[in-house]
């Protein structure tokens, strides 16, 4: 038996109907499934495109969040403020469909159409010209400084 991949991948493009319904791409939906766990959105707050992941993830963050800021130190209030209180939990309908809330919409500059990003863990949600024009700018950097994947050794700081 061969295992499914758990992790958000490819470059996929879906209309936005005129009540701001996406379809969430089948592989995305597969691991929520798959998982048994919620899909949650929130605002990104580097770029104009719309976050996504497990409820688990973001439960991991959390625990990341505790351990790296002292509670009420001022990187816990903005980091929680950005993430947990701009999420939001979407279940698709029985056709794969999520309502993007016209909040969602706004910060994407969605209207007609979507382009889904995988990113492992996560995936974003842009607006397509949006994307290519990141893209460009991440290829951009990526030949000017190359970059590589380091192996980080316990307790390294």
């Amino acid at each position: 038996m061969v295992k499914k991949s758990c992790l958000f991948l490819d470059t996929i493009f879906n209309k936005i109907d005129t009540k701001g319904r996406v379809s969430i791409p089948a592989d995305y939906r597969s691991i929520l499934d798959e998982r048994q766990v919620e899909l949650v959105l929130y605002r990104s707050f580097l770029h104009p495109c719309i976050e996504g992941c497990t409820a688990d993830l973001l439960e991991q963050m959390a625990g990341t969040i505790d351990r790296t800021f002292d509670t009420f130190s001022k990187e816990q209030d903005d980091l929680t403020a950005l993430i947990f209180a701009d999420s939001k939990v979407f279940v698709p309908d029985s056709t794969g469909r999520i309502s993007l809330t016209p909040k969602l919409l706004s910060h994407a500059r969605l209207s007609d159409s979507a382009v889904f990003v995988g990113k492992g863990k996560t995936f974003q949600i842009w607006q397509p010209a949006l994307w290519e024009e990141s893209l460009q700018k991440i290829r951009q950097r990526a030949f000017q400084e190359p970059l590589t994947l380091s192996r980080k050794t316990e307790g390294a700081s």
